[in-house]
């Protein structure tokens, strides 16, 4: 019980996101916050933008600083000055060059580490982050397989050519998590190598998910994948790391996704699925994952390919712990959401068409980003639980 020891031992306790900070007064540590409420606070993650931005794209990075000034290196909410950048048309279209050249980056990487060759004119979908069921990459694959089929039964079917990018590590004896890795090489070998859907979809595994690493994957995105099960993530940075180089998000409403909403506007963002409060009413009345298995068409479909054993030339048993604990348990709630996941990235789709429009929400999200600097997470830390002011350095 060594979080109650800290409890006791502490003199401010504080999640690292608003919904986080939300559900230990409430739920996980409702004892401690009834004794004493004035211990408790928040103070939300931040990320550097000297490292993730002006780093990981320097292209960005001038083409901001150009425009704006470079303050915002210091000061990132002066990057709300972009806001009146969005509307004119040679500063889109700038965007929009340096955008392609990070894709480009990311496409010759992908290229030289994984051996799989994607366009960079495609929307590269990216899921960059730990291995683990409650972060669904499963999930992602669901989608992938369902729109897998969905071309195979209808090769005249006009949707945005994609590449998924996965990357991350799952902890050595998490028997389920190294199944998503496998099941995910597996979906891209038969994938990558279908004539019938090779102009649509492309699929890739890059290895050793580290920060160097991270930092062209960051920069190259256009849409980052923060689909975990709402109530779950404590805040999440990647998050923050992908919105801060313009890629659009397709998350629930967890961890920092809740605060980055907020700032963003609902209508810069790919919302879906259910809240946490809904997530634990539903575990409570009986959840019922094989009853949506049984109905869901489509789902059921891209189940059952699993299981059929195409992807592991023949084998239909290498996956069944997974299939198995979706239909029988889904703890985290995969099928409650997959319709209304499916139903986003329809959004997804309809709104990368528009290039305009997409370009306008990625300046948007980068301007609107500034409140999750890690300069400012560390000033909350000093004014509201450290009570210690900056010391000036003379150089």
């Amino acid at each position: 019980r060594m979080a109650h020891l800290a409890c006791v031992a502490s003199h401010k306790i504080n999640g690292v996101a608003e919904l986080h900070s939300r559900l230990l007064r409430e739920r996980v540590l409702g004892d401690f916050y009834q004794l004493d409420p004035s211990r408790f606070t928040n103070v939300t993650n931040g990320v550097t933008p000297r490292r993730f931005l002006a780093l990981a794209s320097p292209d960005l990075a001038h083409l901001i600083t150009d425009t704006i000034g470079d303050g915002w290196l210091r000061d990132l909410e002066r990057l709300r000055a972009l806001e009146g950048w969005a509307g004119n048309s040679d500063f889109r279209a700038a965007w929009r060059r340096v955008k392609l050249g990070n894709k480009r980056r990311l496409a010759d990487e992908i290229q030289r580490r994984a051996g799989v060759s994607v366009d960079p004119n495609s929307l590269f979908d990216i899921q960059a982050k730990r291995l683990h069921e409650y972060k669904r990459q499963h999930l992602n694959i669901l989608h992938i397989i369902s729109r897998y089929l969905r071309l195979r039964d209808n090769p005249g079917l006009a949707l945005p050519p994609r590449s998924w990018v996965f990357s991350g590590k799952a902890a050595p004896g998490y028997h389920l998590a190294k199944l998503m890795i496998e099941l995910i090489e597996a979906v891209a070998r038969v994938i990558n190598h279908d004539a019938a859907v090779a102009d649509s979809m492309r699929i890739a595994f890059l290895p050793n998910f580290n920060v160097k690493n991270a930092l062209v994957i960051y920069a190259g995105a256009d849409l980052s994948e923060q689909i975990s099960t709402a109530g779950k993530e404590a805040s999440g940075t990647g998050n923050m790391k992908f919105a801060l180089n313009g890629a659009l998000t397709i998350g629930t409403l967890d961890g920092a996704n809740v605060e980055i909403l907020e700032e963003v506007g609902a209508e810069n963002f790919f919302l879906f699925g259910l809240t946490a409060d809904e997530v634990t009413r539903s575990m409570a009345e009986g959840y019922r994952p094989w009853e949506i298995y049984n109905e869901n068409t489509e789902l059921r479909g891209a189940i059952d390919l699993i299981n059929s054993g195409i992807f592991t030339h023949g084998d239909t048993e290498l996956f069944r712990p997974l299939t198995n604990s979706l239909i029988q348990h889904d703890p985290y709630l995969l099928f409650a959401d997959y319709q209304s996941y499916m139903d986003c990235q329809g959004l997804v789709d309809q709104a990368y068409r528009d290039v305009d429009r997409w370009v306008r929400m990625s300046i948007l999200n980068v301007a609107r980003i500034g409140r999750f600097s890690s300069d400012r997470s560390i000033q909350d830390y000093c004014s509201k639980i450290w009570n210690v002011n900056p010391m000036p350095v003379r150089l």
